[in-house]
């Protein structure tokens, strides 16, 4: 089996639903053993999440099956005192504890920060919330739609006419669990020269407002407010999505060579010597006739046709797919992007999960088992079901 770096690391995962699960399905992925400690009888949230009602209430909905293939699951209460002897037999063999509850919640169940290291001084503690551990937020309710309105990110995303619009995705959490797997990883490298533990408190509003990247540092640097733009690049020009004979097609021709081969494919040389659009800031401030000359050349050809013809030539240029035309690409099968892994434990039908696109020495990483089921591994850590 090919040896992975975080391969012996061993994690306590108490999260549920997305950010911290996430997180852990991370750390996985790159080798380390995961162990989900959920509420006996109901488990995570995300077990009953997803389009499938039967899936639901089997415990094992798609939500709960995209983000937990290759660990395990038992079941602890931390109320009672079988279930606190139990946990603490866990933390004291792992290297990691990743919690995603409102701040307080763990230090009310007798396991915060300053218990945990006394049990383990050499464990790495990843709590992850809405807001971080302390201030005038720390103890409000947070989802990841909380936390795209609070960021910002949901003012600048739609036109001016449609904003505030929320990602359609759950990227906060996406963000907060990425964010809090670099954290831990970083720790555990550290933990290597001091041989400490350390306590790392994650916000996912922080985390979220640090990768919107240029929409905030434009505004801290320069004083520029943003605005929402729909799907044109408020850095450049053109830079956005155009039409076709048979569809949109991004184009990001973001330097002044990419911009000359576009005029030239396109059959507008013309453009090149139109003074609205000899360089980058004179593009930007003329955006829209820009857009509208560049329109009318591409409904010439389909949007596969000018994504062949322009990125062969240097061009960025690429459709605009669904969901199922993406995750259909040869490139992600040429990659092992996909993993087929048992469905919960048995051999009833096989689930598709996806990787994270890292590939190690070659091989891409993906889980090394099914999803679990709800307790299915009480046995191995001596917890009664």
């Amino acid at each position: 089996m090919q040896q992975l770096p975080l391969d012996g690391v061993k994690v306590v995962d108490l999260t549920n639903v997305l950010a911290g699960p996430y997180c852990s399905y991370q750390l996985m992925l790159f080798g380390a053993e995961v162990v989900k400690v959920e509420l006996p009888g109901t488990g995570d949230l995300a077990r009953r999440l997803g389009p499938d009602p039967e899936l639901n209430r089997r415990h094992l909905g798609a939500s709960f099956l995209a983000q937990n293939a290759g660990k395990k699951s038992v079941e602890l209460d931390l109320k009672s005192q079988a279930g606190r002897d139990s946990f603490e037999s866990m933390i004291n063999g792992a290297d990691v504890v990743l919690e995603n509850f409102r701040a307080g919640v763990m230090d009310r169940l007798g396991y915060g920060w300053e218990r945990v290291r006394e049990l383990n001084p050499g464990l790495v503690y990843c709590a992850i919330s809405g807001f971080g551990q302390s201030g005038p937020m720390s103890g409000a309710p947070a989802y990841d739609q909380i936390i795209q309105g609070l960021s910002g990110m949901m003012s600048v995303t739609g036109t001016p006419e449609t904003a505030p619009l929320r990602v359609g995705f759950p990227i906060c959490d996406t963000i907060g669990g990425l964010m809090a797997a670099f954290a831990i990883s970083a720790a555990l490298a550290g933990r290597q020269r001091s041989g400490r533990g350390c306590f790392l408190d994650l916000s996912m509003l922080e985390a979220s407002i640090s990768a919107m990247g240029w929409t905030v540092s434009n505004y801290l640097i320069s004083g520029v407010e943003p605005e929402p733009m729909g799907d044109q690049n408020a850095t450049a020009a053109p830079s956005g999505t155009f039409q076709t004979a048979d569809g949109p097609l991004n184009i990001a021709a973001n330097q002044q060579a990419q911009f000359e081969t576009l005029c030239r494919i396109a059959g507008r040389p013309d453009l090149l010597t139109d003074p609205r659009f000899g360089d980058r800031e004179a593009r930007k401030a003329h955006r829209q006739a820009l857009n509208e000359q560049l329109n009318q050349a591409l409904r010439a050809k389909t949007a596969l046709e000018w994504e062949e013809l322009l990125s062969r030539e240097g061009v960025p240029a690429a459709r605009i797919l669904t969901v199922p035309q993406a995750l259909a690409l040869d490139q992600l099968r040429h990659r092992g992007f996909l993993t087929e892994v048992p469905f919960a434990g048995s051999g009833e039908r096989q689930v598709t999960v996806t990787g994270n696109g890292v590939v190690v020495d070659g091989v891409a990483l993906r889980p090394r088992g099914a999803p679990p089921r709800l307790g299915e591994h009480n046995d191995e850590f001596e917890v009664a079901s």
